[in-house]
């Protein structure tokens, strides 16, 4: 008899969210490559279960004594699509239901990017197999069904005996008509490779700002407003324009949001580097800054040398770089409020300069690769901050692979629960956080608990995509091959300094010791380019990472990944395939300024490429829409016809004619896309961030 009463129940399994796939494993981690293929599921290449996982599944499946063999090979491809590298998909980590994958079902729409292989309904071919098969400890049964003590894991039970019928069986366990996310059809998941996405000609820009700035941030109020920062330590809150309105970024230099310049130790590769404002801002008035001071200059820039017992360094022992000495310059994160200077802080054009909290205090090593950036996670409300390997050529005492270190990685911290004083030190921390119980470390004891994911050099400009948060995207600035972009998971090693990009790297000396090839499960960058590909000044290259376009300005964008190089004035789109895969390709795309940019646009005499100076970051507002940060300003992606590009999707025929900007009398020098850059000028500002 079936379990009629819980039909109504179950199908509350038919309002999963919808999601875009991506190779993860139900505990967010990223799938591994395999050494030898797996005994009993069949899985060869990549996948979520070691050789432990899979010989434990075996046992489960010998266990539920499935008398039938079309029937046992069905409940076997079930219990294996927990080693699918698409299982964080398959099982939907977010719903009630985690036993068994989502079925495919015919009343299921499938996403438009899994295999049109997909030819027979999954879940009826589970159901017409296994119906009258007696099933001990059945896979196949609710949690509700347990839960409410209708079934007894040591009684076997037939489909007919759990469900009223076929139908209630699929609409619980096969998804919904309205489910647009991968199912499981008795195999391991393929995706459709022949999708292609809207070509798009070129990147269309305006200039509405003078500035050089290394943060933008998009208020969130969602507002017109974006908080922009530059190096040496300011914070202004700008208003940014309407599209196609000629007008420039309103900001007034003189009164800015947040003064830190008697703070901030500025230089090269010092500075203020990130800035980020907590999700409840506009109530709480929280905001939080990462920037680099020095101890020998400022009492309260003091904290423990990144260098030291734990991770088996000596500083005594460390060379003196530039005259500096190890650890007298350190990374920190503070925080601030806007409380107090307004009744309302999302109405507040300034914030008080004395510190609330200070969040992190670390010396570091050498005076270079110290990343910075710091961001919220848009759907788990934590701290990512990113932080390089400490400096000094091919991390010669192998930080980035020490799991002991925090330097060459992306930590996760939890701002909102601030620790006592005796779990702080309980714990090893570095200042006034908690750790989220979902950090890698709760898999991994070896791991520091602060790290999410490792094996990075110098991290210069991460973001989430919009509408994947998954998608967590992170260029990392190569030594002397390559630069690269990582689709960054939890618990993720991305290789450096064992690997530079998809490259074994030898350093040319290791006193901190080597991490072998095969030690580690390396994750290859899904982007990036040669350093001969933009071979400048004897091959100097910088990545400058930025976001996956969601703007409907620009609909020849959409979806990819837009990306730079600080010093070759080149720019790159990266396009999924097959979409939803993680697998991109990427491409040089050209751009060009419009020739009614609000404000000039930089050129030389005699050619046709217009000039953005040195791309030092990417900038995205409360619509999305994108702006590149650089030496000779503020650029905006604006409709491609304002450059002569032609964009399909592109509706004009509701757009006025735009203001005419100021530097309308030399549209003619503004036609092309990229300049070759004049190292002569800006020379300290080349020492930036340049491979050492």
């Amino acid at each position: 008899m079936g379990v009629f009463p819980l039909v109504f129940l179950c199908t509350l399994f038919l309002f999963f969210p919808s999601h875009s796939a991506l190779p993860l494993c139900t505990n967010s981690e990223a799938p591994f490559k395999l050494k030898t293929p797996l005994v009993f599921c069949p899985y060869n290449e990549s996948s979520c279960c070691d050789a432990a996982a899979d010989s434990a599944i075996q046992k489960r499946f010998q266990a539920k004594n499935v008398s039938d063999p079309a029937c046992a090979s069905v409940v076997k491809s079930v219990l294996c699509a927990k080693c699918d590298p698409f299982s964080a998909e398959l099982f939907k980590v977010d719903s009630q239901h985690q036993s068994i994958p989502v079925l495919c079902n015919s009343t299921a729409t499938l996403n438009s990017s899994q295999s049109k292989d997909v030819t027979e309904n999954f879940c009826v071919k589970v159901w017409d197999t296994c119906q009258k098969v007696s099933i001990l400890n059945s896979p196949f049964a609710s949690p509700l069904q347990g839960s409410a003590g209708l079934v007894n894991n040591s009684t076997a039970y037939k489909l007919t005996d759990l469900w009223q019928s076929q139908d209630d069986f699929c609409n619980a366990i096969g998804g919904s008509t309205n489910d647009q996310s991968v199912c499981f059809d008795g195999k391991s998941v393929l995706l459709n490779d022949s999708q292609s996405s809207m070509p798009s000609q070129g990147v269309c820009l305006e200039r509405i700002g003078d500035g050089y700035y290394l943060n933008m941030v998009a208020h969130p109020d969602g507002s017109d407003r974006v908080f922009v920062s530059n190096q040496k330590g300011q914070i202004y809150l700008a208003s940014i324009p309407e599209q196609d309105s000629g007008k420039a970024l309103e900001l007034d230099e003189s009164n800015p949001f947040l003064d830190l310049t008697d703070e901030v130790k500025f230089d090269s590769e010092f500075g203020l580097m990130g800035i980020a404002f907590h999700p409840q801002f506009a109530t709480n008035g929280r905001f939080f800054v990462s920037f680099n001071c020095d101890k020998v200059k400022s009492a309260s820039c003091s904290g423990r040398c990144s260098c030291n017992s734990d991770v088996d360094c000596d500083p005594s022992k460390l060379p003196s770089d530039g005259g500096a000495q190890p650890c007298q310059y350190q990374s920190i994160i503070a925080e601030y409020t806007a409380n107090g200077t307004s009744s309302t802080p999302s109405s507040a054009t300034t914030a008080s300069s004395i510190e609330v909290r200070r969040i992190f205090t670390m010396g570091l090593p050498f005076t270079s690769h110290h990343g910075g950036q710091i961001l919220f996670g848009p759907t788990d409300g934590h701290l990512y901050f990113m932080m390089g390997d400490g400096g000094n050529k091919g991390d010669p005492y192998n930080f980035a692979q020490n799991k002991k270190s925090l330097l060459g990685k992306i930590m996760r911290l939890d701002v909102d629960n601030v620790p006592s004083a005796t779990q702080i030190s309980k714990l090893g921390l570095w200042g006034n956080y908690s750790i989220p119980n979902d950090n890698p470390s709760f898999n991994d004891n070896a791991l520091q608990p602060e790290i999410w994911a490792l094996g990075l050099r110098n991290p210069w400009r991460c973001s989430f995509d919009a509408e994947r948060p998954s998608y967590f995207f992170c260029a990392d600035v190569g030594q002397e091959v390559y630069e690269e972009v990582n689709l960054v998971s939890k618990g993720g090693n991305y290789g450096w300094r064992t690997y530079e990009g998809p490259y074994l790297y030898m350093p040319l000396s290791s006193p901190g010791g080597n991490t072998t090839p095969n030690s580690i499960n390396v994750i290859y960058p899904i982007m990036g380019y040669n350093h001969s590909s933009v071979n400048i000044n004897e091959g100097s290259a910088s990545i400058t990472g930025g976001y996956v376009y969601r703007s409907t300005t620009d609909p020849c964008l959409s979806g990819k990944y837009l990306y730079a190089d600080l010093y070759a004035s080149a720019m790159w789109e990266g396009v999924e395939s097959p979409v939803n895969s993680g697998k991109y390709n990427s491409t040089l795309i050209p751009f060009s300024c419009a020739r009614d940019s609000p404000l000039q646009c930089d050129s030389v005499a005699g050619s046709s490429l217009a000039s953005l100076g040195f791309v030092v970051s990417f900038g995205e507002d409360n619509k999305k829409d994108l702006y590149v940060l650089a030496k000779n300003g503020v650029y905006r992606v604006v409709r491609p016809s304002r450059c002569k590009y032609t964009c399909p999707k592109e509706n004009v025929s509701d757009i006025g004619n735009p203001s005419p900007g100021p530097s309308s009398s030399i549209a003619s020098q503004l036609d092309g896309a990229v300049m070759m850059l004049s190292f002569l000028s800006f020379s300290a500002f080349l020492l930036l961030f340049l491979s050492l």
